[in-house]
């Protein structure tokens, strides 16, 4: 059985200050705006409603906190880049995911989700740059894989492992798919490890 089946909504933060005490290691899940992210949680899950899912780039506008059965959580961060929501909000965005990303001891990892067929983005890069230097691992997904021939698809995940081959933290690569359901025991078996 799934180690992520048994997930639930525990809480939406708007600021650091409002997360919940950590009961247990967290994984964060960080990507732009409509790169896939809260999908990509569900497929995990296994659950299609878990995280909210939109076309409208910029819907998880919070942290998103779900809670699994041994204690340990999925973090839905806000998505950066570009968002249709006012400039208040997107101007917090920032402090939100610098705060979490840099402040929170029970930090494990982070899960990178990138649109495959956009990968490393320039702000994809700023965020690898950015949390590399902790040294905790980065898992990337690939995401809507699907929408990429075979050919397309082994030519991006070469191109974007070489990429990050140097970078500080230990990287992994995968594709993944959350309309096929394909790459989800990949993801689960790295961030597995890491709890």
């Amino acid at each position: 059985m799934s180690l992520f089946r048994h997930a639930v909504f525990e809480i939406s933060a708007a600021q650091p200050d409002q997360l919940p005490a950590a009961t247990g290691p967290e994984i964060a899940f960080a990507g732009r705006s409509n790169a896939g992210k809260s999908s990509a949680i569900n497929t995990l899950v296994g659950h299609t409603r878990l995280a909210f899912v939109s076309k409208t780039p910029g819907r998880t506008q919070l942290i998103n906190v779900f809670r699994l059965r041994g204690g340990a959580a999925l973090v839905d961060l806000p998505g950066y880049g570009y968002a249709d929501v006012p400039d208040q909000v997107r101007r917090q965005w920032p402090v939100l995911l610098e705060t979490y990303l840099s402040r929170r001891q029970a930090l494990v990892g982070l899960v990178m989700i990138m649109d495959a067929r956009r990968p490393l983005t320039e702000l994809d890069r700023q965020m690898l740059n950015w949390f590399g230097p902790t040294g905790k691992p980065i898992h990337c997904l690939l995401t809507k894989a699907d929408k990429l021939s075979r050919q397309e698809q082994t030519r991006t995940l070469r191109a974007v492992r070489d990429e990050v081959a140097g970078a500080g933290s230990p990287i992994t690569v995968q594709l993944f798919s959350s309309l096929k359901k394909t790459g989800s025991e990949e993801a689960e078996g790295i961030i597995a490890g890491w709890l």
